[in-house]
């Protein structure tokens, strides 16, 4: 008797791990998609984009990427919230996602309870220009001016709660300016308007203000980063003057929670083979990105730090999206 029970019990866990195992040996069987709450063109859906290619490759079937553009990315991450938990439909998202969880009164999505964190791609950092109109040449001596001219300069950002709306505020917050903000639809209109100098300052992904620096239709004071761009080396870091200040966008490849943790691994794997691809981190870089690496724990961890951060500045700027 006892035999027998032995082998039901064998038998049993057997029929248990039987799915997993399949999953595992069959997953992909279909394409994959990445769903990307942004129009092309956009930071993400770049990112995304460049990545798709090598990550089908490795999985052996293809990725396919999903505009789903609205709310700030949110509609594209309520959809793959509610989404089979069977790996194959991913969200490209990152620093929106983050700054939505304590931006918007109302989400019916947590990026970190409906969402496993698959991998980290690339971080991008920003750069604050001046109008060439404007007499400063760093970040000190706008502090500065921005004192003497309390609540006169204004900024340009691509929409209230956007990481450069933001990344002003932590500015402002850190020094103590008062300075006037100023929402666009995109950058495309926030840019056209600093370089006619309708707006004084704005802080802007670094790829997209670059060709009005060089032109000298922009003047670059500081870069958001922790460090110095390789692309733009003799542009000083914020923090080399006002410590701790760090800000940027970020990229990261997410998943519904509950998928099978062997779906995860083969879509991390796939992820990080397509970053460790020189035609693919040399792309990044050229265009102003830091290409990340890391596992999923790695990625999870990130994500909730950006979270609580961006969190504190919402709540300290009075932020808010109904």
């Amino acid at each position: 008797m006892a035999a027998r029970f032995r082998v039901l019990a064998v038998t049993w866990l057997a029929a248990a791990t039987m799915p997993a195992v399949l999953h595992a040996q069959t997953f992909p069987t279909k394409s994959v998609r990445i769903l990307v709450g942004f129009t092309a063109g956009a930071g993400v859906d770049i990112a995304m984009r460049l990545i798709a290619p090598k990550m089908g490759e490795a999985l052996g079937q293809s990725v396919v990427i999903d505009n789903r553009a609205g709310a700030g990315g949110n509609i594209a991450a309520e959809l793959v919230a509610r989404a089979p938990t069977d790996g194959y439909t991913l969200l490209g998202n990152g620093a929106p996602a983050a700054i939505s969880q304590t931006l918007y009164a109302k989400l019916s999505y947590d990026l970190l309870k409906d969402f496993e964190a698959v991998a980290l791609v690339a971080s991008v950092s920003q750069l604050m220009v001046v109008h060439p109109s404007l007499p400063v040449k760093s970040v000190k001596d706008f502090v500065a001016m921005a004192k003497i001219r309390q609540g006169e300069l204004a900024y340009a950002t691509t929409g209230s709660g956007s990481t450069p709306h933001l990344t002003a505020e932590m500015l402002r917050l850190q020094t103590g300016i008062q300075i006037l903000h100023v929402p666009y639809r995109g950058s495309p209109q926030a840019l056209t308007d600093l370089v006619a100098g309708n707006v004084s300052f704005m802080f802007a992904n670094i790829l997209s203000v670059l060709p009005h620096i060089q032109s000298g239709r922009l003047r670059a004071l500081a870069i958001t980063s922790t460090k110095r761009s390789t692309i733009a080396p003799n542009v000083p870091t914020v923090a080399e003057t006002y410590p701790g200040f760090e800000s940027g966008s970020w990229y990261a490849v997410f998943t519904p929670s509950g998928t099978p943790k062997e779906a995860v691994t083969r879509l991390h794997d796939a992820v990080t083979r397509a970053m460790q691809s020189p035609e693919v981190r040399e792309k990044f870089i050229a265009q102003g990105a830091e290409p990340l690496s890391g596992t999923p724990q790695d990625a999870a961890n990130y994500t909730r730090a950006e979270v609580a951060k961006w969190g504190k500045v919402v709540k300290a700027s009075g932020a808010r999206v109904n």
